[in-house]
């Protein structure tokens, strides 16, 4: 992964937009400030027709049967970024935040949240952006076991349904490598990207 050079100590939401419209994303640095960056190789989540489904262990499959945890859309938007930048260290600083939850006031990101039946908290949750035919993983966290891997089998169901391109999720994490994950080369990804920026799409649940 490599970034520009400059830092920058403001970030508007349709700068974002522009950025991710680019291939570029940002990331907040140490000294409260944020800087623009690409990965190359890039991580997608192939979610296209033609493309194999999403790989789901059977010990996740067992959590699932279960039920264990109530899944909404956009209830909790604040409280799952606040939880994704609770670690000790984070790239999610006060410009990141004021940025999404712009986003997310405008329609463009989104949450997923998983809580917990028996105590009714908040257990795990992951949150991103959509815009036209993409949606931008941006980071996602957990309480309880398996919670926030419940949220993308559920976001990778809801993009599928809507017909998206692109799952971004920017570098290849165990996780989503599990779930089925690849990586492409810069100009792949440019080349979905481009496909992606040029059709309109909408969550709808």
């Amino acid at each position: 992964m490599k970034s520009q050079q400059y830092k920058y100590r403001t970030l508007e939401w349709h700068q974002v937009l522009n950025g991710y419209s680019m291939g570029i994303f940002p990331m907040g640095e140490d000294d409260g400030s944020i800087a623009w960056y690409e990965a190359s190789p890039r991580a997608i989540m192939p979610i296209e027709p033609d493309s194999s489904r999403m790989k789901i262990s059977r010990s996740l499959k067992q959590v699932m049967k279960k039920e264990k945890f109530n899944i909404t859309i956009d209830k909790a938007f604040n409280e799952v970024i606040k939880n994704c930048a609770a670690r000790d260290t984070t790239w999610i600083n006060e410009l990141i935040i004021s940025a999404f939850k712009d986003l997310h006031s405008r329609g463009f990101a989104h949450s997923i949240e998983a809580w917990d039946k028996d105590t009714g908290e908040l257990a795990g949750g992951l949150y991103g952006v959509a815009y036209k035919g993409a949606f931008f993983g941006e980071s996602m966290f957990r309480t309880v076991s398996n919670a926030s891997k419940i949220c993308v089998v559920k976001l990778y169901e809801i993009l599928k349904q809507n017909n998206f391109i692109l799952l971004d999720i920017q570098m290849m994490t165990n996780h989503f490598e599990q779930f089925g994950a690849i990586e492409v080369s810069k100009r792949s990804y440019l080349e979905i990207l481009d496909r992606a920026m040029s059709v309109k799409r909408e969550i709808v649940i």
